[in-house]
């Protein structure tokens, strides 16, 4: 099976502008490890107040996250990004399960290439051996959505030998963070929730 991981370093200290416009230009290649996100602030000035302490770490906050919203967007206009969960929720009310592998849970979509795995923490070896089961097939009708509020949503549809009909799959990611939710129903119905990453495997670093 394959992990995912983002080893992403921004350095902050130029306007969010500039900042979000490299962003949207730039191509971060993806080693195969544990999901990380590590981001490089400068050092803390001295003499400040504790209002300006505050401030300054909101600004910083806001910064990270536009960052990671440009990156989000970027790389599902490119068709090149993972979804990693940090839970799962089967059904649109149904059981939720937080106890999982973020490495082992996630929506993958490498272009025309697409993979769709969960697995549970649950003693059953499930479809995949991993308590769970993993779809891979052929990624197609993609559309993009762009939501007032800044919300942008990803509709496609894969299919794949491994299932009994095609599914469909909505990514949205929320305005100004990474943070992202996936549907998908058809062959079954459940929901991702967590972040999406830029990736692009080896398979598909030259497409």
């Amino acid at each position: 099976m394959k992990k995912v991981l983002l080893a992403l370093s921004a350095i902050i200290g130029m306007s969010s502008s500039v900042m979000a416009q490299e962003v949207i230009d730039d191509v971060v290649d993806i080693e195969t490890s544990n999901v990380k996100l590590e981001v490089i602030t400068p050092a803390e000035p001295v003499n400040e107040s504790q209002q300006e302490i505050k401030e300054r770490k909101k600004r910083i906050s806001e910064l990270n996250d536009d960052v990671a919203y440009a990156k989000a967007v970027n790389s599902m206009k490119r068709g090149y990004f993972v979804v990693v969960a940090d839970y799962i929720q089967f059904g649109h009310a149904g059981f939720r399960d937080y106890n999982i592998d973020r490495n082992s849970n996630f929506v993958l979509v490498q272009g025309e290439d697409g993979i769709i795995q969960f697995a549970l923490l649950n003693g059953s070896p499930g479809v995949n051996g991993l308590g769970g089961r993993t779809d891979k097939g052929t990624v197609y009708n993609k559309r993009i959505k762009y939501e007032k509020n800044g919300d942008v949503h990803l509709q496609y549809e894969m299919s794949s030998r491994s299932m009994t009909s095609r599914v469909y799959v909505d990514v949205t990611v929320y305005h100004n963070s990474n943070q992202a939710c996936v549907s998908v129903w058809g062959n079954y119905d459940m929901t991702f929730y967590g972040e999406l990453l830029p990736y692009r495997d080896k398979e598909h670093r030259n497409k």
